[in-house]
């Protein structure tokens, strides 16, 4: 992996990989925004904080993804591209959960078995894959540091559940982890 940017406009680029994301992202946001219209979350100034510049860094990523090579025909390029449709799998799925569950439960069937925010391990998994399959340090900074923030998000995301559902959502909270392999929540009540 090169710590030296990459700059090289082609057809064969991380853009491929980041054009799918951006599509599923923008109809999850959707779904997202119909479920909680009219809820309040008061976001604490360290979660905006972290939500703008979450965006700020996933946009320049998307924009550098144009002039990132993928490394085709390389070991890096097919384990980054198995851990991507990994990462899109668990990304549409969720999001399909998220479809189908009506809007006044909280989604807790399918992948929201296994995690309470499977839509971010998705991104996560896709943004590491990318900086496999391009073989870019400066890509997997850029998704460590989105998924860090990515937290201070979900803690928001959780608190504005469990305003709408209550005791349903900390039922849910109690028995299903945050992040896939990571123990649950120890809070109760």
């Amino acid at each position: 992996m090169s710590l030296i940017l990459e700059f090289e406009l082609g057809l064969w680029n991380a853009w491929i990989f980041m054009l799918p994301l951006v599509i599923v992202s923008i109809f999850g946001v959707r779904l997202f925004a119909k479920r909680v219209s009219g809820e309040n979350s008061s976001d604490t100034r360290m979660e905006k904080l972290s939500f703008a510049c979450m965006h700020l860094i996933v946009i320049a990523s998307y924009v550098y993804s144009v002039f990132l090579p993928l490394k085709l025909g390389t070991p890096w390029f097919y384990s980054g591209l198995l851990i991507y449709l990994s990462g899109m799998l668990i990304t549409i799925i969720a999001m399909l959960d998220f479809a189908t569950t009506s809007v006044d439960k909280p989604v807790t069937k399918g992948v929201y078995t296994f995690s309470r925010n499977p839509m971010y391990v998705g991104e996560s998994l896709i943004n590491i894959s990318t900086s496999i399959a391009c073989v870019s340090w400066i890509f997997f900074l850029v998704a460590v540091v989105v998924a860090i923030l990515e937290h201070n998000i979900v803690v928001s995301e959780e608190r504005l559940c469990l305003k709408k559902y209550g005791d349903a959502y900390r039922e849910y909270m109690n028995r299903t982890p945050r992040w896939i392999g990571i123990s649950k929540s120890e809070k109760r009540g």
